[in-house]
């Protein structure tokens, strides 16, 4: 997508707003916002202490924790494929 494609959405993620620019649908950012919020919301139930900041990076910490355990066990799924083909 050219410079001109990209869009703004306003999102609201843990009772702020957010514009975020890019090329993704609407839907998709609207979606990968809902999942930021409820994550931190989450982790603010279990630590009703943190303050914004400490809560963002613990759901960062989070959220990049289940994606490469994620990559691993697709990793892993892709090499019991190559065997099976292999054989």
């Amino acid at each position: 997508m050219a410079h001109n494609d990209k869009s703004r959405i306003t999102v609201e993620i843990h009772n702020k707003s957010y514009t975020i620019v890019g090329e993704e649908s609407a839907s998709h950012v609207r979606l990968v916002a809902s999942l930021v919020d409820q994550k931190m919301s989450e982790i603010q139930g279990s630590n009703l202490h943190l303050d914004t900041t400490k809560l963002a990076v613990l759901t960062a910490v989070n959220t990049m924790n289940d994606y490469l355990k994620l990559k691993e066990d697709y990793a892993k799924l892709l090499g019991s494929l190559k065997k099976k083909e292999d054989k």
